[in-house]
């Protein structure tokens, strides 16, 4: 706006000096973005700088931790103890196993079986029912194609006919 002025005005010496100014001025801006850039820049390295500082102490103090455990750490020792571990395990298994196959005959040999089938008899008996004389005598199934028994002759069952099976049933 100045230069503008000046220049309508015919002033040439001050319209040499603004435009001077001002092409310092946009020189100083140019270099004001370089600088801070140039800041921006420097400060990122540090933080970066900052972070590779921490990090090799922490692998310095994994580093210190490690040796710890390694000294206090005896391989062969740790290989020993699990050798150890692994045969008192099998040794343990064999005992359970040769415990349960003895209380597995002993239950066996009770006799177990044999008074559950007397129990199952006694209280078949005591309503009624002998199983292996009446299962022979059981009515059976018609062994030939689904439906043809139906088709073939209708059923002439009576009531007194009924009544005669549930009597024997009973019996």
């Amino acid at each position: 706006m100045e230069i503008k002025k000046m220049a309508k005005q015919g002033n040439k010496e001050a319209l040499q000096v603004l435009a001077k100014q001002l092409v310092q001025l946009r020189k100083q801006k140019t270099r004001s973005f370089a600088t801070s850039s140039q800041i921006s820049a420097v400060g990122s390295q540090a933080k970066a700088m900052k972070s590779n500082v921490k990090m090799a102490q922490a692998m310095g103090t994994t580093t210190k931790v490690m040796q710890g455990m390694n000294a206090a750490m005896n391989p062969q020792q740790v290989a020993k103890t699990m050798q150890e571990f692994e045969r008192q395990n099998a040794r343990m298994e064999m005992s359970e196993e040769m415990i349960n196959d003895t209380l597995d005959e002993i239950l066996e040999d009770s006799g177990d079986e044999e008074e559950q089938d007397q129990i199952v008899q006694q209280v078949l008996d005591e309503i009624g029912i002998e199983v292996s004389g009446k299962m022979a005598t059981a009515p059976t199934a018609h062994r030939g194609a689904l439906g043809e028994a139906s088709k073939a002759k209708p059923a002439a069952a009576t009531d007194d006919d009924i009544e005669k099976l549930l009597a024997q049933l009973k019996s």
